[in-house]
């Protein structure tokens, strides 16, 4: 992989034609496809979805059904949601971290 490619825990092969949505994570300005979840928006743009709040480990959900509460994200203006049954919205700000572990 060149250095100019961004590592993602998702490759998307299919359904390339819906629309684009724009969200930030972590400030940085990313994309993802109309009809995404939050989940498959942020790991089509990264390696990781969040960082745990318990420890220093990265986590990318684990379930994918809404059942083991792995991928809570937080929202740089709002509540947090559930990354795997919440779907991407255009001008979303998702954080990796709680809004009071940023520096």
């Amino acid at each position: 992989m060149s250095s100019m490619q961004r590592q993602t825990r998702i490759l998307r092969l299919a359904e390339t034609d819906r629309a684009p949505v724009h969200f930030q994570l972590d400030g940085k300005p990313c994309q993802a496809l109309e009809g995404d979840t939050v989940l498959t928006a942020v790991l089509a743009n990264g390696p990781l979805l969040r960082w745990s709040e318990f420890g220093p480990e990265a986590r990318a959900g684990f379930c994918l059904m809404g059942a083991c509460q792995d991928c809570w994200v937080w929202q740089a203006d709002g509540p947090r949601l559930r990354a795997c049954s919440s779907p991407i919205i255009e001008g979303m700000r998702i954080l990796s971290r709680a809004p009071e572990d940023w520096p």
